[in-house]
């Protein structure tokens, strides 16, 4: 079925707005009833109903006075009327004035049913092409290959609770790929072919988060000169990725958790709830439990949306992936800035950009490919178009004193003594303990071990 509507069914005769409330229901629409023109032109104003059923015969105004008011108000209202076999002609009339369609009375139930769902489907692709301008909606994108045991079991994750309507909250470091992770749950999913409507709740001024989020009617606040959809129901039949989720204000966490509950959003200013169906994907950088725990994030929403918990592990805990990203990233970028042909890089360039750290990430990486995508010449990257942060800054082989001695060997083994001297530095002034040397390095103790070990047997007999 296609996204549910707002009804209007306006009406002089109650039996009929009784019975057209119930049949429009019944079909999943969201429905309210006016008594005359006058009542309808009111609620119209507000700029969120969708449909109006109207009648042509009515003691104040006419169903054509209606719908030529509310033309020349401006509102975006679809009218369908209601007539009489005898007065067809004037239902004519009120196609002439702006109407899209006319119903002989009794109107039938399965007649009304598909011209309802006909509106549906071009309002909903209007709505999409709107939302298309606006957002990267649903666009799909290649997926890079993943090496490491870790990302091989986050994909497996993804694929198993793609499928399924289930909430999924998504934690990991800034800049590790949680919005790529969101995407692919949304193109292996049952609403592939719908939106999916990307969010950062923290970019968005706390004043009109409710609104972007749930829509409005006209006039609600200040400056609300015409309605607005919100981006749950731009996202109906599709997903929502929530990104920065720790972001939000408690009293909206509050309207949040409604709507994974009851399944429907009411717009400000407006009195009737929507029903919306959507998915939603919440992700973070910050510890939701922690947060619960300083009262800033609501344990219920917690539960509401980690019911399947997905971590997005940082980058320098998958260095095996890094030589596959950065060809990933290079086709990209080569396309994006219009470089002809395949970009090539040099063992030695990737060797730093493996050892790195990469405290930002895939983010940081592909920030540090797009600028030497730049200045690389002959379509080869080379170690002079890194960034100076990310080659090493003291010269590999300097002395305690820090002046730089002869170096000799290649540049992974140069990498080595220079990666095996910072260990040594940070266990050093960490008084022996390793453990806080591993955490002030910011990688495992088990890697700080290894690289100790690997340093080692590398070293040549009696070398001191």
């Amino acid at each position: 079925m296609s996204s549910a509507l707002q009804v209007l069914i306006v009406d002089d005769e109650p039996a009929i707005r009784q019975i057209l409330t119930a049949s429009v229901a019944r079909a999943g629409h969201s429905v309210e009833v006016a008594s005359s023109g006058r009542e309808a032109l009111m609620r119209l104003a507000k700029g969120d109903i969708e449909v109006a059923l109207c009648d042509i015969n009515m003691p104040d105004l006419t169903g054509i006075e209606v719908v030529k008011e509310a033309r020349t108000a401006g509102i975006d209202t679809t009218f369908i009327m209601m007539t009489a076999y005898s007065s067809v002609d004037t239902a004519i009339e009120a196609m002439k004035a702006g109407a899209i369609d006319y119903m002989i009375k009794p109107l039938r139930q399965a007649e009304l049913v598909q011209r309802l769902e006909q509106i549906a489907v071009v309002r909903g692709l209007r709505g999409e092409n709107e939302a298309l301008r606006k957002l990267v909606v649903g666009k799909r994108e290649d997926h890079c290959p993943a090496v490491s045991p870790s990302m091989k079991a986050l994909d497996r994750l993804a694929a198993k609770v793609a499928p399924t309507d289930s909430t999924v909250l998504l934690t990991g470091e800034s800049g590790t790929g949680k919005g790529v992770t969101a995407r692919a749950i949304h193109q292996l999913s049952q609403r592939a072919n719908n939106a999916f409507i990307p969010v950062n709740c923290g970019a968005i001024p706390e004043n009109l988060l409710e609104s972007e989020f749930f829509g409005h009617t006209k006039g609600a606040f200040t400056g609300a000169d015409r309605a607005r959809k919100g981006l749950f129901l731009e996202a109906d039949k599709g997903t929502i990725f929530l990104d920065e989720i720790g972001e939000l204000p408690l009293e909206l966490q509050v309207k949040l958790l409604h709507v994974l509950e009851a399944r429907e959003v009411r717009p400000l200013g407006s009195e009737q709830s929507r029903k919306v169906d959507v998915r939603i994907i919440a992700a973070t950088n910050r510890d939701l439990k922690e947060q619960v725990a300083a009262g800033r994030f609501r344990e219920d929403l917690y539960f509401r949306l980690s019911g399947f918990h997905i971590t997005v592990p940082p980058l320098r805990e998958r260095r095996e992936d890094i030589p596959a990203l950065i060809r990933y990233l290079l086709a990209r970028g080569a396309e994006r800035f219009g470089v002809g042909g395949k970009l090539a890089i040099d063992p030695e360039a990737e060797e730093i950009l493996v050892a790195h750290d990469w405290p930002g990430n895939v983010r940081e990486l592909e920030n540090v490919l797009q600028r030497a995508t730049i200045l690389a010449e002959g379509g080869r990257i080379t170690v002079g178009d890194l960034p100076p942060n990310i080659t090493p800054a003291v010269p590999l082989g300097a002395t305690a004193g820090g002046a730089p001695r002869p170096t000799a060997g290649t540049l992974r083994e140069q990498v080595r003594d220079f990666e095996h001297s910072l260990i040594l530095r940070a266990i050093d002034e960490c008084a022996g303990d390793r453990r806080q040397a591993a955490q002030k390095l910011g990688i495992g103790l088990s890697s700080l071990y290894r690289k100790l070990e690997e340093s080692e047997q590398a070293k040549e007999p009696g070398e001191g």
